[in-house]
């Protein structure tokens, strides 16, 4: 349901104070009203059933920009997240884990990838109690002492949720190819891996492929191994495994070396939330949606207008 113009403050003002923690006159401050008019909106709120996290989400995804990107990029759902607080990636992250609790039903099955963009969603997520909930893994682990691995992801959404979480008790990549293969047809991994199709939601961001990127951080390939690979045409890392501009797997030996879930299987998930938090991931993002691996996302307005810019461009390119 949109929300009228009239109640946008109600929606903003309650977003503000209970989603953030701000006083009621920081609010007033930052939505330049009086201090009064803050108490008499978060009120309204209580009144008519508005004042919680999820429901004010409404606010984003009623946003003009989002429309259009929506129109454009033939997406089911945009939100966008303010960028003029101090630390927009935050804000990204706090609007990610409500929208990401609007979309989770009882007894759903959901997909979880990993990387800081996902922790930091299941490190800020408010708990909830869904009834027959499970979270799977959706590809292989990094050994410790890595941040943001697979398995702690999937368990901390799992905990916050109170749902079964289910890992992969296998490497993320392995040392050759036949040995992947191997492992890939072990009953127990195969097993997991053909249920990925079955999910419902679907969570995950998109990696870079420079040498900032996870997998050069976490020793899966070395700096130069990536740049040739860039090279090759490696623009994304969707759950471990390397994209090309197109969204498709890049036919490279790394690619054949990892355990993770197939591009097709991730495809057939019906809901596929993607959130983005760093404006450096603009080409991964490009590619992860040309290769129908987002449904719904989630992005900053700097990302925001880049995408309708590009959108816009192609469009008339085409023309």
């Amino acid at each position: 349901m949109a929300i009228r113009p009239a109640e946008q403050l109600i929606h903003k003002a309650a977003w503000l104070y209970y989603a953030h923690g701000l006083r009621q006159d920081q609010v007033a401050s930052q939505l330049n009203i009086s201090r009064a008019s803050v108490a008499m909106y978060l009120r309204k709120a209580r009144e008519t059933g508005i004042v919680n996290i999820s429901t004010s989400t409404q606010l984003f995804t009623d946003d003009v920009l989002a429309r259009k990107i929506e129109d454009a990029l033939s997406l089911d759902a945009v939100w966008i997240a303010p960028e003029n607080i101090a630390d927009p990636s935050t804000e990204i992250a706090v609007l990610a884990a409500s929208v990401f609790l609007e979309l989770v039903k009882k007894g759903d099955r959901i997909g979880v990838a990993w990387g800081r963009t996902v922790y930091t969603i299941a490190d800020i997520m408010s708990y909830a109690d869904l009834q027959d909930v499970t979270v799977v893994q959706l590809c292989g682990n990094l050994g410790a002492p890595y941040s943001y691995r697979p398995d702690q992801c999937t368990m901390e959404i799992a905990r916050r949720l109170n749902a079964k979480g289910l890992n992969f008790y296998a490497p993320l990549v392995l040392s050759t190819e036949e040995l992947a293969r191997a492992l890939r047809a072990e009953p127990v991994i195969r097993e997991q891996l053909s249920g990925v199709g079955e999910c419902d939601l679907a969570l995950y961001s998109v990696g870079a492929v420079d040498a900032d990127s996870h997998l050069v951080k976490c020793g899966a390939l070395t700096a130069s191994e990536m740049a040739e690979l860039r090279s090759r045409g490696a623009a994304g890392v969707i759950a471990g495994q390397i994209i090309d501009a197109d969204g498709k797997v890049l036919d490279c030996s790394y690619n054949r070396r990892v355990i993770s879930a197939e591009l097709a299987s991730l495809r057939a998930i019906a809901r596929r939330l993607m959130v983005v938090q760093e404006d450096s991931k603009f080409e991964p993002l490009l590619a992860a949606i040309a290769g129908g691996l987002c449904t719904h996302l989630v992005i900053g307005a700097r990302m925001a207008q880049r995408l309708l810019d590009h959108a816009a461009a192609t469009t008339e390119k085409a023309s």
